[in-house]
């Protein structure tokens, strides 16, 4: 009876860290986007903007309002700006393309 006791006291532990990772999880989110400019570092700066828009206007405010640098992470507006990635191309009707993702999380 006592090892019943114990092993289910352990299923229960187990399940609990199981669904607190899945809250964990359930507070980032991983996002792409695209953005055009007439030049690289430009490009790259509009994905970064439309990357916080898709998650919240607030958070991209706070960005653009603050001295963070294009794909450096960041803490802005109760998020935090994961580093980004991006695969950039000469070209196009704005001169570079350049597409990017990041996990930006809940804090």
């Amino acid at each position: 009876m006592r090892k019943a006791v114990q092993m289910t006291m352990a299923l229960v532990a187990v399940a609990g860290m199981t669904a607190m990772a899945g809250v964990a999880e359930a507070s980032c989110v991983k996002k792409g986007a695209i953005g055009s400019a007439g030049d690289e570092a430009g490009a790259k700066l509009q994905v970064d903007e439309a990357l916080l828009q898709a998650v919240d206007w607030g958070a991209w405010a706070a960005w653009m309002g603050s001295s963070n640098k294009v794909g450096a992470a960041a803490k802005v507006g109760g998020y935090s700006f994961g580093k980004r990635t991006y695969r950039c191309n000469k070209g196009g009707s704005w001169g570079w393309t350049c597409r990017g993702q990041a996990t930006i999380c809940k804090l």
